[in-house]
Order: C-alpha cells, then structure tokens, then sequence
C-alpha cells in the first residue's frame, strides 16, 4: 500500500467527517471518527470467521469459565489478540436492516465484541452516547453508511499500513482539536527527534536476528511516540520483534490508542488503563527503550497519599526513593518511575522524556527536586538535555526539553552531561499556518543535526561550542552557605513611633500582660518614655540600660515581654550603629541582612567566602550550624542545571540615534495619515 493511497483512504475518512459539519463542532469529529474507523477495521478482520464463532458460541456451556470462553472464541477469530465478537450483526448485514433500528442494532453489535473490546468502545470511547448523540441529529445512517464503503480489509491493507492511517487521522484530528491537543499529542517532528536521540549509536543493540527489544510510555497517549519508537527501530532491523507497553489515565486517549494496538497487530493488552504513579500496571518490568512527554505542571495533590506512602515506606526499594517533587509538578515522578524500569544487563536502558524547564532548576538546595537531581547526577543516569525552540506544541509556547537518560553510558560520557542548545533559529522555521500555540516546526535537517551533534558527542572542541557543551557531572552541583551579618539597632522614642504603640492593642496587651503583677506599670513604663522623647541611642544595650535603670528609680522591674515590645517598636537598623551581641557575647544576626551564597562543589566554602564576600562585608560570617541534616559539612548541596547560565549570549542594545531615527520616521508617517485622514 502506497502513501498514496493510506492519503486516499485518509481523505475519504476526512468527507466523512465533513457530513458532521453543522450538527457537531470540529473539536468533535475525531470522537465519532476514530470508533467509527476501528469498527469498520475490526469488523473487516472478523469477517471470514464470523460464522464459524457464532457456531462455536452457540455450542459453548452457559457455565463455562468466561475467560475460558474467550481464550476459545478468540483462537477461532483469528484476529490477533483476543478479540471476537458473538453478535448475529455485520456491517454488510446491518446495512440491509431497516434505517431506524440501525442504532440499536449497533448497540447489539458492540455488546458482542469480546470484553476488552466492549470496554473500549462503551466505557472509554463512550460510543453509545455518541450514537444516541447522531441518531438524535439525523446523521447515524448517512455515517455509518459511508463507512460500510471503506476500503479496509485485510487483504487490502496490513496492518502496519492501517496504523500508518489511523496515525494520519489521529494528526488530522488533533490538528482541528488545538484546545486539546497538546494534552494527548506531540508534534511528530519532536517525537522523531526523540526517538533519533533514543535510538542514537545504538545499531548494535538493534542488529541480528531474533531480536527482541521492550519499549514503554508510562504516559502514552494516543501511542504516537510508541509507534514512532517501532517504526524507527524496524528501519534499523525488518526483522526486529518490538514489543510495545504503554499506560494511560485518560480514557479516550487510552481507547485511541489501544485500538491503534489492534489494528495492528500487536498485543493490546499490554496497554493498560490507570494511573502510573498511583497504580503501576507493568510492575516489575523492565524494558530496553523508554520515551515519554509526561503532563507539564499537573497538580498531583488528590493522589499524594499512596505516592508519599510508597516513598516513606520503600525509600530506595521503591520507585520514589530520591525525593519527591513540590505538590504542583509532578514531571520528575515520571523520571524516578521510568529509572526504576531500566535494566539491570549489559546493555541496560536508555530514557528519552520531554519536559518543561521547571525540573531542570526548581527548588533550592534540600528540596525535593533538587535531591532529585542530585540523584540522577550522583549516579551518573544523564547523558543529555537538549533545549527545543519555543512554539513547536500544539497548546502552550514554552520552552521544553529533551532529556536521554542511561545507565549503561559509554566510556567517553560517564561522568559527563551534553548540553545541546537547539532553541535558535538554525534548528526551526516558521510554519506557514499556526496550529493553536504552534507557530514553528523542526525540519528534517534540522532534527538530523541535533542528532549529529549529541550522537558524534560534539562540542566547543568540535566548533559547536555555541550550542553544544560538555560538563562534568559536579559542575551542576553547589554549596548553599547562609551568609549573616551582624544586627545593628539605633533607638529613638520619636513622637509617631509613640502614637504608633499606644494605637496598637496587641502591642499595648503584651504589655499589660507583661506588668500584671506589677500595679501601675503600664502608666509608669509610658511615663518614662514620655520623659525620653526625642533621645537617642545608637547601643541596645545602653537603651536597654537606662529605661531599666529609670524603671528601677521607680520600684518597678522591666520585664522580658515588654522589653521585647520596646525594641521592636523603637529599635531600627542602622549601618553605624553598635552591633547587638547575646548573652555569650557573640553578634546576634540581622535577619533582613541574612544572605545565601552558592558554592562551586567541589570549592572549599572557606576560600570562595574569603575571596567572594569577606572584602566586601568585613563584619559578615558564616552560619555554621546551616547544613543537611544527613551531612556533616557546612551548608546544603543542592544541584540545577540553568541552561541561560552556559549558553547565555549578550546583545547589546540598539544605539540611541538609530532608535530616535526611527521614532522620527514614525512620526512622519503617523503625521502622513493623519493627513489624509483630514482631507
């Protein structure tokens, strides 16, 4: 079958879509057409032993082991996986049948189909509904009776050509469904640069005979990126076996793509239903290949408790061992899941997933992220992060990345991280037309050139060093310090700051409570201040010294609340006043002053606060006790990879007198309409 004609048969689907215009909106024709485009092909497929699983249905006893029955009656199918359907309909039979039964004859035919098939075309695709939905709008039969002339049976079209076409319509239809389809589809030229990265310098890997190689997406989609991955590897090696394993939370996408399996061929069972995080369908597997665009900035708050469990209970036995990342993204979840699949052989596996800058630098030393980080790096699982253009998906312009992951890297990359800058304009070109937030697409060369540079390991040594660099694993790592400076109070019982007190009846109620035991206080305490109006003090000790000391000439003792009260009311920072000291004498810190400084790793604290920050701040130090609660070194490592810091390139600003030249042509112009405007 040519591309010619899966084009053709993909254009006749499409003017099927076109009699829907009017009843249905555009965002809704993929949800009538894809069930209908799998029904037909499956009814195409069961057609030559149709009759002879009817035969055996009718001869099976009613208490008979379901799963028993369908293991029989899909072995007599003969369709591939376990699919039958025991219905007396056919899309020729039902066809003959009269017009205003044809919805609940359909209904019948669908309930006839194996379960795993019935639960994709009720439960997910919701296909009843949508039935009731066309019969309701007079479309069912002018429809379904445009289907029933679709050219799709197997004698006419493999299976691998009727993927090829179910693909083309999934683009087709996500393209028309811009409000959506970021959510379940990624470009296909990112998702062939993923797999070209994933697949990179691995022909061995891939080469022989009787080859198996496990590919999996814990959040596949429709299954684009996993029908990609085999397409890719089956150009490596015809006869490659790949074996394909995806899961999917949502249901639609679930059914698009467990039927995009079976129209194919392969076993749709292993594409699973759920949740990853929460209830992982392929525990315990491992596979050779990875590759995934988890959701971006998903809020994974309503199932934390069983994710948090499993981290508390399992550590590093379990899948969230490393840290788990703040409520609102939980993109490096899908990271540690991936990681705890990889294999454990020789050959090991290799990771591709696309995320959004945020778990590249989010969250500071000792956070959940950042010790995420430093797990991947400390344990040396990434080889590569390639920075993508803005505007290449089809529901949101930000910048995305690709990550390779592997635990098995070759000699010249352990120890090291490739970054590749692929966000400039030599790796995109403007698209004719905008798809939604799609403005720009990555052409083959340009996807042919990023692969170079990551597969050849090219960098500034290359002559590539403006957008590929090299780095060493520690270089992304720090050492947070908490940097203090000494509190320095001036004091003055100015007039406002003694309105202010009196106005303020939590601050006043402290100081009742503070003097209760002591009649009078309250009048004596303001009587003193009132007698200090407008004097200074540049020492807390000596402020601290003489209201005390004028209390005491009045039989009355200052307690510790309202002398706090005080403090905070009259006491203010300033640079030349004396530093306060505690009991012990030591400086006490200014919190407002409080600053962190992020040491290179592998630099020793003292030198880079010696030559960084003491000639600046003489009277700073260092807070010793600031450290993690499992190190036993000054300060909090943390990691981030900034990818602004590397590739970061200064542009100098336009000239003035260019700027006012061209404000001044300006004018002239506005000027020149507004003329002819008047006339």
């Amino acid at each position: 079958m040519s591309q010619e004609t899966i084009n053709n048969n993909a254009s006749f689907i499409w003017s099927i879509a076109e009699l829907l215009r009017g009843d249905f909106k555009q965002s809704e024709y993929g949800k009538i057409v894809l069930p209908f485009t799998i029904l037909r092909r499956l009814d195409c497929l069961l057609e030559k032993t149709k009759q002879a699983v009817l035969d055996t249905a009718s001869g099976l006893p009613d208490e008979m082991d379901d799963q028993m029955r369908m293991t029989i009656l899909a072995e007599i199918a003969d369709a591939g996986g376990q699919i039958y359907n025991t219905s007396q309909f056919t899309f020729a039979s039902l066809r003959q049948q009269d017009a205003g039964q044809l919805r609940s004859n359909l209904v019948d035919y669908l309930t006839g189909f194996s379960p795993n098939v019935r639960d994709i075309f009720i439960e997910k695709f919701k296909f009843t509904e949508i039935l009731k939905d066309l019969d309701d709008k007079g479309s069912l039969w002018m429809v379904f009776d445009r289907f029933c002339q679709l050219p799709i049976h197997p004698d006419e079209v493999s299976n691998l050509e009727m993927g090829y076409l179910f693909e083309e319509l999934i683009r087709r239809f996500s393209e028309i469904s811009n409000e959506t389809a970021g959510e379940h589809f990624t470009p296909r030229e990112v998702v062939r640069l993923l797999v070209d990265l994933l697949l990179a310098n691995d022909e061995e890997a891939l080469s022989g005979t009787g080859i198996i190689r496990r590919v999996y997406d814990p959040a596949c989609g429709t299954g684009g990126m996993l029908s990609v991955a085999e397409e890719a590897m089956k150009d490596f090696n015809p006869g490659l076996n790949v074996d394909l394993f995806g899961q999917e939370l949502n249901g639609e996408s679930f059914a698009i793509c467990k039927s995009d399996m079976m129209v194919k061929g392969h076993d749709a069972s292993r594409i699973a239903y759920g949740n990853t995080l929460t209830q992982d369908a392929h525990k315990g597997e491992t596979f050779h290949y990875m590759l995934s665009n988890p959701p971006y900035g998903v809020d994974w708050k309503k199932y934390a408790a069983p994710i948090r469990e499993e981290a508390e209970l399992l550590g590093n036995e379990g899948r969230f061992g490393a840290g788990l990342p703040r409520i609102s993204d939980g993109q490096l979840l899908f990271v540690q899941h991936m990681i705890s699949k990889m294999r454990d052989d020789e050959k090991g596996s290799r990771v591709g997933i696309v995320m959004n800058g945020s778990p590249l630098f989010t969250g500071g030393a000792g956070s959940g992220e950042s010790e995420i980080r430093r797990w991947l790096l400390e344990n040396d699982l990434i080889e590569a992060i390639i920075a993508l253009p803005t505007d290449i998906f089809y529901n949101t312009g930000i910048q995305t990345y690709i990550w390779i992951l592997s635990n098995r890297k070759p000699e010249e990359r352990r120890g090291k991280v490739q970054l590749i800058d692929a966000s400039g304009e030599r790796f995109w070109q403007s698209m004719r037309k905008s798809l939604g937030s799609k403005r720009r697409a990555i052409g083959d060369d340009a996807r042919a050139e990023i692969v170079r540079i990551y597969g050849e390991f090219l960098n500034g040594r290359a002559g590539f060093g403006d957008v590929s660099k090299s780095f060493d694993t520690s270089d992304f790592g720090y050492r947070e310090i908490r940097v203090e400076r000494p509190l320095r109070l001036r004091f003055e019982i100015s007039a406002d700051h003694f309105a202010a007190l009196q106005a303020n009846p939590k601050e006043m109620d402290k100081i009742e409570k503070a003097g209760k035991k002591m009649p009078g206080f309250s009048e004596i305490l303001f009587s003193v201040l009132a007698e200090n109006m407008g004097k200074v003090w540049m020492d807390r000790e000596d402020f601290t010294a003489d209201i005390s000391e004028a209390l005491k000439e009045r039989g009355i003792k200052l307690p510790a609340a309202a002398l706090k009260v005080l403090i905070a009311q009259f006491g203010e920072t300033h640079e030349e006043a004396e530093i306060c000291t505690d009991k012990d004498g030591n400086p006490e810190p200014d919190p407002k002053l409080r600053d962190h400084e992020l040491v290179p790793l592998l630099e020793d604290w003292q030198t880079y606060f010696a030559r960084e920050v003491e000639p600046f701040v003489p009277d700073a130090w260092v807070d010793t006790s600031y450290r993690d609660a499992s190190d036993h070194e000054v300060g909090r490592v943390g990691y981030e990879i900034n990818f602004n810091r590397y590739f970061y390139q200064y542009v100098p600003p336009r000239p003035l007198a260019e700027i006012d030249a061209e404000l001044k042509t300006l004018e002239a112009e506005i000027a020149g309409l507004l003329k002819e405007v008047v006339a």
